[in-house]
């Protein structure tokens, strides 16, 4: 069945849903709950933090259907064109609760109920076997927040569930009716939304249209509109362009396509070294990595992404493809200052190249945050050090928090380099750090914290390596 190209189709619970003339940003919550009527999903934050309307998206994978929990509040119709939805309501359609929803009913798992559905399908899609369905229940549910029960009744229903498998295979082959090799798209009151399909369409595209915001995951551009109330005219819609999904590795280092999800590239980033899984853990909750991309974290240039300070750190290279082709650089030279990337109109970032790290090189990739689990950095520090015989003979050091881009310490690097290892050589590179950043004081750190925390992590690195016990507590940033 070939998708008309004002018209968004998805299934849910095996049923159609077709929606024409479709606002290009409109959010599947409000779908849910205003158009559907399907009020179980809940609005809490609408901006993809407290997991109330989480909701299970579900994509064809070869003969089966690979099920992530998302957030319904930041997901723009557009994104589900095509694809298979689950909403509480889904697990009780024939009027008996599901197995997981009387364990929580019965144990004490919900006082307001509020919070609750999102809890459910969090589990469930752990249950089912679904995109984090290994992680530890704790991290699966990170992203939704209780403000009444505590969290232990509902870690025990989690743990009491039987992980079992659905039957999807009448859904696989309606998702399979509903593909198109041509991509979708719609108008609205002048508004323009298009998903191409393939790199070459989405060139032709952009050309046309060089002003477009392109959306990804929409963990950032939804809040534009949710909590910015901005007005997009034109959309572009990256998830469907089969290109930008490549996740190469080998020996040599990791290739990542622009739209390669972080929970995808979890996995692929802590082989390159454990602190990069460790980072990639605390960037949102579950439901926003199940959305949200390395290659969109890039593109947006925030000066407090998690990830460009240890990607920059690493020495990745960043490649754009665009009206005049192909160019690669450095990526520390993509970030040009604060709200300004060195990406010129119509082009759109393609892939990330990461070298992988020697086996000598001492490593530390480190986030600090006032909570530690879905909160965003008030620094992130990256230091990597080759060393022979006891020398540093190269130091590469990138922060983000400190700087209006993330960026590298040069005056720092320069103290490290050619010194012996020792904490002498550290002292003196965390003084020399001192003198390549001047932060500013917000909401998440004063200055003076800034600057002390991340010297602070310069002396963490050589107590690692020692064997010494380092607190993975965070310090809490203080104002004034």
């Amino acid at each position: 069945m070939a998708n008309d190209a004002s018209t968004v189709r998805f299934l849910l619970d095996d049923e159609l849903v077709e929606i024409a003339d479709v606002d290009p940003t409109s959010t599947l919550l409000d779908h849910l709950r205003y158009r559907l009527r399907r009020t179980g999903t809940k609005e809490g934050c609408a901006e993809g933090d407290c997991g109330a309307c989480t909701v299970l998206v579900g994509e064809l994978d070869g003969d089966g259907v690979a099920w992530r929990a998302v957030n319904a509040c930041i997901l723009f119709l557009p994104m589900m064109d095509r694809r298979a939805l689950l909403a509480v309501e889904s697990l009780s359609r024939q009027g008996e609760p599901h197995a997981l929803q009387s364990l929580m009913a019965g144990n004490g798992s919900a006082q307001c109920g509020f919070c609750t559905p999102g809890f459910v399908m969090s589990l469930y899609g752990r249950a089912i076997g679904g995109c984090g369905g290994t992680l530890p229940i704790e991290d699966v549910i990170a992203g939704n927040l209780c403000r009444c029960t505590g969290y232990g009744p509902i870690l025990a229903a989690g743990a009491a569930i039987e992980p079992h498998a659905r039957d999807d295979g009448g859904l696989v082959e309606a998702l399979k009716a509903l593909k198109s090799a041509s991509g979708s798209r719609g108008r609205l009151d002048g508004r323009l939304w298009f998903a191409p399909r393939s790199l070459a369409a989405l060139t032709e595209i952009l050309a046309e249209h060089p002003d477009a915001t392109l959306v990804a995951g929409a963990t950032d551009v939804g809040l534009w509109v949710t909590k910015g109330l901005r007005r997009l005219d034109t959309l572009v819609f990256l998830a469907d362009v089969a290109e930008l999904h490549r996740l190469e590795e080998d020996e040599a280092g990791l290739r990542i396509g622009a739209a390669v999800r972080y929970a995808d590239a979890h996995a692929a980033l802590g082989r390159l070294h454990p602190d990069l899984a460790e980072l990639v853990r605390r960037i949102g909750g579950l439901q926003v990595r199940n959305a949200g991309t390395v290659g969109g974290n890039i593109a947006n240039g925030s000066p407090i992404g998690d990830c460009p300070p240890a990607l920059i750190a690493l020495a990745a290279e960043l490649t754009l493809n665009g009206p005049d082709g192909r160019r690669t650089m450095p990526l520390e030279d993509y970030f040009l200052e604060y709200g300004r990337q060195d990406r010129r109109p119509g082009e759109f970032v393609e892939t990330l190249w990461i070298p992988r790290p020697q086996p000598s090189d001492v490593i530390l990739i480190s986030k600090l945050s006032k909570r530690f689990d879905s909160d965003i950095s008030a620094v992130c520090g990256a230091f990597v050090l080759s060393v022979a015989d006891g020398q540093i003979t190269r130091a590469r050091a990138a922060f983000g928090g400190l700087a209006g881009t993330p960026r590298r310490a040069p005056t720092c690097e320069s103290a490290l380099t050619s010194a012996p290892f020792s904490l002498a050589t550290i002292e003196r590179g965390a003084e020399a750090l001192r003198q390549d950043f001047t932060p500013l004081s917000d909401l998440r750190g004063s200055a003076g914290y800034r600057m002390e925390a991340a010297c602070a992590l310069l002396r963490r690195l050589w107590l690692r390596e020692q064997g010494e016990a380092v607190s993975v507590l965070n310090v809490e940033p203080v104002h004034g």
